[in-house]
C-alpha cells in the first residue's frame, strides 16, 4: 500500500536515474520500470511519473522543442538538476549508486574488466566506475530511443554509448549524456579514430582518408553516400556543440 510522503533527496535521485534510463515517450505509470521503482519508494506510479515530468519541463531539450513537462518543478528539483547540469562527473556516481541501493544490485568479480585505465585504483572505485559507465550508455542510448543515430540500427547488441571528447581528454564529462552519440558499432569506430565527425548542424564529414576508398563497395555506401546527412537528435541530453566542435579540430583527420 503506497503513502503520501515528503521526496527524499534519495528520491529525487533515483527518479532522476529513471529520467536516465528511460526515452522521453516511456515516461508514463503504466511503464514496468516505473511501477517497479515506485513499489520500491513506496510511491504510487503516477507520483514518479509526474516527478519525472516535473525534470522533464527542466530540460532545454525538451522546452526547447516545443514538448512541454510537467509544471511545478519543485526547488529542490530545480537544484539537483543544475547539479546534475553541471556537475555531471559527481552527480552520475551518485545517481548510480542510489539505482544500485534501490535495487539491491550485486556485482561480482566478473564486472570488474583489466585495463590500464584502471592500475592503481581500488576495487572499490572500479567497480564504482563501471557503474557510472553502465547509467552512462543508458542515458544515451534512451535519448536516442535505442537507435543509431546515423543508421537507424535498433539491435543493442550492435549499439554503443560513443564519448564525443574520449575518456582520456575530459574527466569532467566523462559521464556527461551530452558528450555522447548512440552510434552503431562501424560507426562508433570510425568517429572515434577521426575518420568522420558532425558539423555545426550535426551533418555526416567523412574524412578524406576515407573519400580515397571510393573503390570499395562498403566504404562508398557505408560513409560516402551518407555524407551531408544529419543525425537523428535525441529526445533529451542533445550533444553539445561545443563537444562537436572540439572533435572537428583535434581529432578529426581532415
Amino acid at each position: 500500500m503506497t503513502t503520501r510522503k515528503n521526496w527524499s533527496e534519495f528520491d529525487r535521485l533515483i527518479v532522476l536515474g529513471l529520467y536516465c534510463e528511460l526515452p522521453f515517450g516511456k515516461l508514463h505509470q503504466r511503464h514496468p520500470r516505473i511501477i517497479e521503482v515506485a513499489q520500491k519508494l513506496e510511491r504510487s506510479p503516477g507520483s514518479v511519473a509526474m516527478k519525472l515530468s516535473n525534470f522533464a519541463s527542466l530540460d532545454p531539450v525538451i522546452t526547447g522543442s516545443g514538448r512541454k513537462g510537467l509544471a511545478g518543478a519543485s526547488r529542490a528539483d530545480r537544484d539537483l538538476w543544475q547539479n546534475f547540469s553541471e556537475y555531471p562527473d559527481k552527480m552520475m556516481p551518485e545517481i548510480a549508486t542510489a539505482l544500485e541501493n534501490l535495487d539491491k544490485v550485486t556485482f561480482g568479480d566478473s564486472e570488474i574488466i583489466e585495463s590500464d585505465d584502471y592500475r592503481g585504483e581500488t576495487a572499490t572505485a572500479i567497480i564504482q566506475r563501471r557503474k557510472s559507465q553502465n547509467l552512462f550508455r543508458k542515458a544515451v542510448l534512451s535519448a536516442y530511443d535505442h537507435q543509431c543515430c546515423i543508421t537507424g540500427i535498433a539491435d543493442p547488441r550492435f549499439l554503443v554509448a560513443s564519448h564525443i571528447k574520449p575518456w582520456s581528454e575530459d574527466e569532467n564529462n566523462r559521464l556527461n549524456p551530452r558528450n555522447g552519440l548512440c552510434l552503431s558499432t562501424f560507426f562508433d569506430r570510425a568517429f572515434d579514430i577521426g575518420l568522420i565527425t558532425f558539423s555545426d548542424d550535426y551533418a555526416l564529414i567523412v574524412s578524406a582518408e576515407l573519400e580515397k576508398q571510393q573503390s570499395n563497395n562498403h566504404i562508398r555506401e557505408t560513409f560516402i553516400a551518407r555524407r551531408g546527412e544529419a543525425i537523428k537528435l535525441p529526445d533529451k541530453f542533445s550533444p553539445s556543440q561545443d563537444f562537436m566542435r572540439w572533435h572537428r579540430e583535434y581529432l578529426f583527420i581532415q
